[in-house]
This record gives C-alpha cells, structure tokens and sequence, in this order.
C-alpha cells in the first residue's frame, strides 16, 4: 500500500524506475523546486502593475458619510439662554474624480507595462537557471556515478595484481618490493572508493533538493555521446545574438527603460493636472433661525492646479531620476560586455570540449593498450609490477577525465544557448536523447 500511494504521489518517478532521464527529473524540478515557485510567484506579482498603473486613468469614486449629536446652549450677552438646541446632524457625500490632463499618470501607466516586461524577462531567467541548475546536478550524479565505477574497477585490478604479486614473491620469481607496492595502490584505492562514494552520496542530495524527493535510478550518457558542434558555427555571431537577446540584456533593458521614463514622469511635476469632479450628496444641520435644515446638493465642475513652488523637491526629484538613469544605462552596457565575454567563453567550451573529448577516447584505448602490454610483459619479465600499476592508474584516469568531459561538454551547450537566451526545454530534450535509459546508475 505505501508503495501504491508513493507512485501516486510521484507520477513521474513511477515511469523511471528503471532508470528517470534528464527529462522527467526537469520537469519534477518545475513542480518542486522552491527557487522556481518562488520566481513563478513574483510574476504574478508583477504582472499587477499595469491593473495599477491604468488606475490613475481611471475615474475614482469615493462614499463618505458623518453623524455626529450635538447638544448646544446658545446665550445671549448677560447670560440669559435663548436655545439650547439638542440634534443630530449627519450627511453623506458620493464624489467622482475624472483625471482629464495627469501627464504623470500615463508615464507611469507606461512604466507599468515595462515593469511587466522586465518581470517576463527575470521569470524567462528563472526558467534558464533552472534548466542549467538540473543539468549540472544531474550531470554531477552522473559523474560521480562514473568516477565510483572507474575506482572500483582500478581497485579490483589493483587487487588482482596484489594477489599475483604475493603469489609471484611466494615461488620467489617477484620481490617482496612489487607486494609491497601494490599494497600501496590497494589501500589509495580503497581510500579513493570511500572518497567518490561520499562524493555520489552529496550530489544526490544536491539532486534532491531540486526536485523535492529521492531521485532514484538515473540515465546515464551513452558510450558513445555523439556530440556536435555549436551551430552557427561562428562566435562572432553568438557574441552578437548575445548582446542582443541575452536575458540578462533584456532586463536591464528594461530597468533602463523605466528609469527613462521615470525622469519624464519628475519632469511633469512641474505641469498643471486638470480634473472633472463632481460631488453629490445630503447633509442635515440646525440654523438657530429655521431649525433643523435638510440640505441637497449636486455639482460638477473643472479642478485645475498649477504647481507653482513645493520647496525644491520637484527638482530634486529630477536630478535624482537622471543619475539613476545613467546608472541603468551604464548597468545595461555591463549587461552586455557580460553577455559577450559569456558567449565567447562558452562557444569556446564546446569546441575545445569537443576537441577533448575526442583525444580522450583515443587516449582510453591507447592507455586500454598499453596496459594489456605490461600485463603481457610482466609476465614475461620485462615489465616490472609498477609498470602495471601505472598504467591500470592511467586507464582510471583517462576513464574519469573522459566522463568529465563529455558532461563538461554538454554543460557548455546549454550554458552556451542560455548566453544568447535561447535556452528551453527543446534543448533539454536534445540532451536527453544522448542519455541510455537502460545504462541505469
């Protein structure tokens, strides 16, 4: 039964028990990860300001209303009292206001509108981060996986190795020196197992805190990762898209924007604002001559005020504006420099990634090789047992450096993509391509 319920809690999980993908663990990550909620949260909140900034185009309507009880003694001179009235006055009033000419009001409607674009462009920089904050920890679990794999491979061929040296020294054909020696490598090695188990353990956890539960089996890359180089195949022409349409771009295009437009809002402090008002409500007082009078009143009219002095402020306010004007536009200028240095380092990543990842293949059979042939030459005797256990280290270490770079590799795509802010879950599903769901860690 507690079984049947985890399933159903976690839909996705129960498709990859043999083993989830890059795929299902991101979309897990949209409905879990907290960093996310919470930047799906704020757009909703910035969404709001245009509702808000076409209020102060809009007519506002107010009700007001009073009772209060008096009770008077009205006297003459020499202290004889006339009346001593006791009442209740009360009244209401219902006011209309139509801004007519509030130049201030549709600057700042304008803003409204770049304030939610600005709040679009950080979300689509959630999103990004997001992707990349998956990838990198699934690809973290994976190499983990594969360092584990390789130290525990390089340690039972270091035992094997310490079992024929012992056995070599007891019919007197090695020294007690080639024991000893791969003793030495057995016990890193064992040191080197515990180290990548704890290592697999902490990036699991990192997984987790991502996508709120356990991860469970995870596809690992294939052997083979067919991977391709960045297309256009022009940095030139990154660096330019990044300048460009880089998310971060986009915000402090934005924030540039508004702080544009908030310098013509201080600047309209100094025009007059026209009003359509009108009130029209009922009040009940006492007149020492009639009583108690009931009073009804309607009006409309035109309310013009004209700034004419509020102490300097308005100025100040627009001096204020202007510098922050400048520093968006300088922030906006950084923006982009940051947008191009990204491009060209992670254009560069790719293709040396690429370049790499080749040469290390090569290199795993090369080392594959060389190792076979001072297996064969030490049993001939013209390899001594530290050539064994050198070249068994250079095949774990050319297997771990492999690893390391195919996911480097594809890390630098999608950090590439997102560098230019093209970066979604197409891109995640073209990664997800390369995994084997059958190769489970």
């Amino acid at each position: 039964m507690k079984k049947l319920v985890w399933l159903l809690v976690s839909p996705w999980l129960a498709t990859s028990l043999l083993a989830a993908d890059l795929l299902q663990v991101y979309r897990a990550a949209q409905d879990n990860d907290p960093t996310f909620a919470a930047a799906r949260a704020t757009l909703d909140a910035g969404r709001e300001k245009v509702p808000q900034g076409r209020a102060g185009l809009l007519p506002s309507l107010t009700l007001a209303g009073n009772t209060v009880w008096n009770d008077n003694e009205i006297a003459a001179h020499g202290g004889r009292t006339l009346l001593k009235p006791r009442y209740n006055s009360n009244g209401y009033t219902v006011s209309l206001s139509q801004p007519l000419f509030r130049w201030q009001n549709w600057v700042a409607y304008d803003q409204a509108k770049m304030q939610v674009a600005q709040a679009e462009a950080n979300f689509s920089q959630a999103r990004q981060d997001l992707i990349l904050r998956v990838a990198q920890a699934y690809f973290d679990v994976n190499y983990a996986t594969e360092n584990l794999k390789a130290v525990k491979a390089n340690q039972t061929a270091i035992a094997q190795q310490l079992e024929s040296a012992k056995k070599n020294f007891e019919v007197g054909t090695a020294t007690i020196t080639d024991t000893h020696e791969a003793q030495a490598r057995f016990d890193l090695a064992v040191a080197q197992e515990i180290a990548a188990t704890s290592d697999l353990e902490v990036k699991r956890r990192a997984l987790q805190a991502i996508i709120g539960q356990e991860p469970g089996p995870l596809a690992m890359t294939r052997p083979e990762v067919p991977l391709t180089p960045p297309q256009p195949n022009d940095m030139t022409q990154w660096v330019a898209a990044a300048e460009k349409d880089s998310i971060s771009v986009q915000i402090q295009q934005a924030v540039a924007d508004i702080a544009t437009r908030e310098v013509d809002k201080q600047q309209a402090g100094h025009l007059p604002t026209v009003d359509l008002v009108a009130n029209s409500g009922t009040s009940k007082s006492f007149a020492s001559v009639t009583g108690l009078v009931d009073t009804d009143f309607q009006n409309v009219g035109i309310q013009v005020n004209v700034p004419l002095f509020q102490g300097g402020a308005v100025m100040s306010r627009q001096r204020e504006a202007s510098a922050n004007r400048a520093a968006a536009l300088s922030a906006l200028e950084g923006a982009r420099r940051g947008a191009a240095l990204a491009a060209r380092q992670y254009y560069l990543g790719v293709v040396n990634g690429l370049a790499q990842v080749q040469a290390l293949r090569a290199a795993m059979i090369s080392s594959q090789s060389a190792l076979e042939s001072n297996k064969l030459g030490y049993e001939v005797g013209v390899r001594i047992n530290i050539d064994v256990l050198n070249a068994e280290n250079q095949v774990y270490v050319t297997r771990r450096d492999y690893a390391r770079a195919v996911l480097d590799t594809l890390m630098a795509q999608l950090r590439l993509k997102a560098s230019v802010g093209a970066l979604g879950e197409d891109d995640v599903a073209a990664i997800n391509a390369l995994l084997d769901p059958a190769s489970a860690e």
